[in-house]
């Protein structure tokens, strides 16, 4: 690899994010738009941490098949108009698959150490 880096990277404390992915059994979620069915089979979940506040699940991206067997995006918002609480009105399966990424990211216990590296 031909690659030069060099600084310190810091994370901004103001808005600290994370994306959390987990594979859906195939045939356990139907999402519905324009009344075509499509069969689900990842959630992307973005969870973000403002200021120091709790962490707070933003958005979900949905991988599906739709009924041409091609795949597509669908994005659900997860925060109301006013970015201060969850969305009213989203089915209990969204939340559901949220709260499933939720429990992945926590259960896994990655640990990291970076590799000793010589200058």
């Amino acid at each position: 690899m031909d690659l030069i880096a060099t600084g310190e990277p810091l994370v901004a404390p103001d808005d600290i994010q994370v994306c959390v992915g987990i594979d859906l059994q195939s045939g356990t979620l139907t999402l519905t738009r324009d009344r075509e069915d499509f069969a689900a089979y990842h959630a992307l979940v973005l969870f973000a941490s403002v200021q120091g506040d709790p962490w707070a699940a933003q958005e979900v991206k949905f991988s599906a098949k739709g009924p041409d067997g091609k795949s597509v995006v669908l994005t659900v918002d997860l925060l109301n108009d006013a970015c201060d609480g969850p969305r009213a009105g989203l089915p209990a399966a969204i939340w559901t698959a949220v709260a499933l990424a939720a429990t992945s990211a926590g259960d896994v216990g990655i640990t990291y150490a970076p590799p000793e590296v010589s200058a």
